[in-house]
């Protein structure tokens, strides 16, 4: 107690004398209601690190367990990340089994940069725009594009019928934009959302979007993701190690108070009030100050 007292009370306040006992953090994800704009990707062999890993509603593409089992552990907003195959049948019956067993979206990789060479040797080249069209006409679950980060490929996306895209520099609001990487802090949290973000995800080991896509010892093939330990990603699988679930608890539950405490020192009760003029960017343009006066 007495260290945290010495430790706190350095953070800047831009906002004074604002009622910010009640902060709702909640908002909605593709329709669905969460309880803050924070989300979960997948890392691999969490069960390395610990006997619970894969009851986490974070399982990689590298599990064991399958899509089904995975649904089974318990309700939860989940979506189905996407590495178009070269043989598109195994692509259909992966997408059909995720819809059946309860997953709401599609994350469709379209960057693969990083991938090892088994993996790249196993993904599609072919992959273009006319299969997010293809996509839809084998599933009734949402689209979303991961790896935009033009602004004409987020106009191609929006054409394709995309329902959100992932990693981007400018939607104009037509499509909901999620930061994929490079959250650390609550505070980037808030400063993802102010700058149009509609939420972020944060990796256990990774900078891959997506939740909840498992081998298919079955088919000809599985989708294999080479993980990378960036974001958040060292102090939640760690956690994990510690202890368990709990663990993983715990670090979401800091990073979640760290976001609300930013938003109340920014004096924000709800998402909503969060605005581009709650920071300051490189690019921004200097702003004009008041002279001051004797």
């Amino acid at each position: 107690m007495v260290y945290d007292y010495y430790a706190s009370g350095a953070e800047d306040q831009p906002r004074i004398l604002i009622d910010v006992s009640k902060i709702d953090m909640t908002t909605t994800i593709l329709g669905f209601k969460v309880s803050m704009p924070i989300l979960i990707a997948p890392t691999a062999m969490q069960k390395m690190a610990h006997p619970e890993g894969k009851q986490s509603n974070t399982l990689s593409s590298w599990a064991t367990s399958s899509v089904e089992e995975v649904a089974s552990t318990g309700p939860g907003i989940r979506f189905f990340q996407l590495y178009v195959y070269k043989n598109r049948n195994v692509v259909a019956q992966l997408v059909r089994r995720a819809e059946q067993a309860g997953f709401k979206a599609i994350a469709l990789t379209a960057n693969d940069s990083g991938l090892a060479s088994y993996v790249a040797g196993q993904i599609d080249r072919t992959l273009s725009w006319k299969d997010v069209k293809w996509l839809q006409t084998i599933t009734t679950m949402p689209i979303l594009v991961k790896g935009v980060i033009t602004a004409e490929d987020t106009r191609l996306a929006i054409q394709a019928g995309a329902a959100g895209i992932i990693v981007v520099k400018a939607a104009q609001g037509r499509v909901p934009v999620f930061l994929d990487g490079g959250v650390r802090r609550g505070t980037d949290v808030f400063k993802a959302l102010a700058l149009g973000a509609s939420g972020i995800f944060v990796s256990i080991a990774c900078t891959t979007f997506a939740l909840q896509l498992s081998r298919d010892t079955k088919q000809s093939g599985f989708i294999m993701v080479l993980n990378h330990p960036n974001t958040i990603g060292r102090p939640v699988v760690f956690s994990l190690a510690a202890e368990g679930e709990a663990g993983v608890k715990k670090v979401l539950q800091m990073l979640r108070d760290e976001f609300e405490l930013t938003m109340a020192l920014s004096g924000c009760t709800s998402l909503k009030q969060i605005t581009r003029n709650h920071i300051v960017t490189e690019w921004d343009a200097p702003r004009a100050r008041p002279a001051p006066r004797l």
